[in-house]
C-alpha cells in the first residue's frame, strides 16, 4: 500500500495510506484533509488543487490540455508545481510522493 505524505493548508504534516487505483484526490478527501474536490474528480473545477514536490514532478503522469486550461486561471496556479489530485492516479510507483494541499480559491 503506497504511503502519501500531505502537508495540509495549516502547514500540517500527514501520512497517508492511499489504495492504487485510487485518485490523489480520493486519498486526500477520504482522511478528511481540506479539500473541497466539488466536481468529484471530472476535471471540471481545480478545487482538488495541489502542488506536487519537486523530486516527484517527473514520476507521475503529464496534464492534460483540459488540466492544464483549469490551472492556469487559478489565483494560486505555479507552473512548476500546480496539479489537479484528481488527474493523479496512485500505484506502487508513487510510494512516498510529497506534496501540499493549493490554498482554496
Amino acid at each position: 500500500m503506497p504511503k502519501i505524505y500531505v502537508t495540509d493548508r495549516n502547514g500540517e504534516k500527514h501520512d497517508l495510506d492511499a489504495d492504487a487505483g485510487d485518485s490523489l484526490m480520493e486519498v486526500i478527501r477520504d482522511n478528511d484533509l481540506d479539500i473541497e474536490a466539488i466536481c468529484g474528480g471530472c476535471c471540471s473545477c481545480a478545487t482538488c488543487h495541489v502542488y506536487i514536490d519537486q523530486e516527484w514532478r517527473d514520476r507521475i503522469n503529464e496534464m492534460s490540455d483540459e488540466e492544464i486550461e483549469l490551472l492556469e486561471d487559478e489565483q494560486y496556479y505555479v507552473e512548476s508545481e500546480s496539479r489537479l489530485s484528481c488527474q493523479i492516479f496512485i500505484d506502487d510507483k508513487l510510494d512516498g510522493l510529497v506534496l501540499k494541499v493549493a490554498p482554496p480559491a
